[in-house]
């Protein structure tokens, strides 16, 4: 998704003691540890915290408070070594100074809402606006921008974290105090999971996701993404207009660059100038309708393979759409890990979620929460390897 200007709230903050240091706390139970430290500080002189969940065949992954952001995930190759496959910072400062959604936690609603406005039982509410004439990830202030507290840090076979965070009523323009909790848990069997819930006071919409970048060959890796093959079970997906809001078409995708039901190489269709729909995205910037819709439990959302490193991530959901996005405004302007470059291709997005702008299109599925009636998505971060 785009970049755009700092909240000046948050472009104020001056921040000291960024790099993740010191242990607090360490628990471990048959192979699994979940490791808590200090990430940084903000200028107000709030902590942010880190916790680390790693397990005994080579997955880690670090957690900050900082947005509910998934600051590292590392899994190994086929030769079992590992490497981080998230794109990133190293830093508090960066993630601060020069957000872009690197797999934070999104919400209120994540992805577009067109004009930043939408009804709820007759009431007219205007969000804050932050993509044009668009609220994009909940605003200017998104929960991607918030600390979040931790509540719990389990041990056992399963080692997990869970963050808190109290949106109030009027929050960006959203209606209701939405009591929100989001859980990173990794188990042995290189699987992370992440449980997204909500409560609110008032109707209001909720669509939160994590928007994790990857390069499983590690991020910043030279090749960058267009190697990688894609599978995403879905027979359509949703067009969208010069803003990227969804015109309301579920267009079928066979036949076209945008079928990835049998899986096919990233880079055969994302600079493909015949399709109208890719020069708009400039590559791929869109909700795919999964077939199984919105489900009760976790099924397939994509599935992404190296063929060099061997790793493959798949992506699993309880939610009826997933946002592929191709790293198209990666410009070369930010720095990330390791002091890589990051650049168009570098990275890819399997976001899965509510379609976008869901509130103001009735033929979607709705993405209303009542009070009494809590939100809840599950999406998994299953690896594995080729050989």
């Amino acid at each position: 998704m785009q970049l755009h200007a700092i909240g000046s709230a948050i472009a104020l903050l001056a921040l000291a003691g960024c790099s993740a240091q010191g242990s607090d706390d360490t628990r471990q139970e048959n192979g699994v540890t979940a490791q808590r430290s200090h990430f940084g500080t903000l200028a107000d002189d709030t902590p942010i915290e880190a916790v680390t969940l790693t397990n005994d065949r080579g997955v880690s992954a670090r957690i900050i408070t900082y947005g509910a952001t998934l600051q590292s995930l590392s899994a190994p190759d086929r030769a079992g070594k590992s490497a981080d496959v998230l794109l990133g910072y190293d830093d508090l400062a960066s993630y601060v100074d020069k957000p872009n959604y690197f797999a934070v936690t999104v919400g209120r609603y994540a992805n577009r809402i067109a004009g930043g406005k939408f009804s709820l039982d007759g009431k007219a509410y205007q969000l804050t606006l932050n993509d044009g004439a668009n609220s994009l990830h909940g605003g200017t202030r998104g929960f991607d921008r918030q600390v979040w507290r931790i509540t719990d840090v389990k041990q056992g076979p399963v080692a997990s974290v869970t963050l808190a965070l109290t949106s109030p009523d009027g929050d960006q323009g959203y209606p209701g105090k939405v009591e929100a909790t989001v859980t990173y848990a990794l188990d042995e069997k290189n699987r992370l999971t992440i449980d997204f819930n909500a409560t609110t006071d008032t109707p209001t919409v909720v669509n939160m996701t994590n928007h994790g970048i990857f390069n499983l060959a590690g991020e910043g890796a030279a090749t960058g993404i267009l190697g990688h093959k894609l599978t995403v079970p879905a027979s359509a997906y949703t067009p969208v207009d010069a803003t990227l809001i969804p015109t309301g078409e579920l267009k079928a995708v066979e036949g076209g660059v945008f079928d990835f039901r049998k899986g096919r190489i990233i880079g055969e269709g994302i600079r493909d100038g015949s399709d109208p729909q890719i020069v708009i995205g400039r590559g791929y910037d869109h909700n795919f309708a999964l077939d199984a819709g919105l489900t009760a439990a976790p099924k397939l959302a994509a599935r992404l393979e190296d063929p060099g490193s061997g790793r493959v991530l798949e992506v699993l959901s309880t939610e009826p759409g997933v946002q592929v996005y191709t790293g198209n405004f990666l410009d070369g302007t930010l720095v990330g890990k390791h002091g890589h470059l990051y650049r168009q291709g570098d990275g890819i997005a399997m976001e899965p979620q509510k379609f976008p702008d869901a509130p103001n299109q009735p033929k979607f599925a709705s993405a209303r929460v009542d009070p009494g009636t809590p939100y809840h998505h599950r999406m998994i971060f299953r690896f594995s390897t080729t050989d």
